[in-house]
């Protein structure tokens, strides 16, 4: 009888680990902007860790707008772009039960259970994207968005891609 609860209690947990860690990303912007004039763009900024994470933002970044009808200019553009990441690290604590026990009696179940509970450590990175209006330099348009990181660049590379594309999917807003 036990086996069934512990199963079902061991998918959940799972399962909610599994959606702290899913890409969360966010878009906001200015509903009073008309995008349809906003045909070229130039760089601001770019501030990530390293070089060679600027260059991989901007490469996706590129790609995403170009595939919405927007050229990238040296300067003077319609809009201008910055783009800042930052990592941090997401302590999350997990608390396995043993026996179901330790006094709560769930169910109908007790006895000497034991608790174990142990802190994991996830990299954590944000990364903002901003859209300026060129003449003004009003903010117009911003995407934010945070994922879990991975050891290995590559994955995180590929994730980033991924990641961008979700934030740029309804890009332009359209009224």
């Amino acid at each position: 009888m036990k086996k069934p609860y512990f199963l079902f209690l061991f998918g959940l947990l799972l399962f909610s680990s599994l959606r702290v860690f899913a890409a969360q990303t966010s878009t906001d912007y200015d509903h009073s902007a008309n995008f349809s004039q906003y045909k070229t763009y130039s760089w601001l900024k770019v501030q990530a860790g390293d070089s060679l994470w600027e260059d991989r933002i901007k490469q996706d970044v590129d790609t995403q707008l170009a595939a919405k009808g927007w050229t990238k200019v040296d300067s003077n553009g319609s809009a201008t772009i910055a783009a800042f990441e930052s990592t941090q690290d997401q302590r999350t604590l997990e608390t396995f039960y043993n026996g179901f026990g330790g006094g709560w009696r769930w169910r109908g179940f007790g006895g000497d259970g034991m608790a174990t509970t142990t802190t994991d450590v996830t990299k954590v990175g944000t990364l903002v994207i901003d859209i300026f209006d060129g003449q003004t330099q009003k903010l117009i348009w911003r995407g934010k968005e945070s994922d879990a990181l991975s050891g290995n660049p590559e994955k995180n590379e590929k994730k980033l891609a991924k990641d961008l594309a979700g934030m740029f999917k309804h890009f332009p807003p359209s009224h």
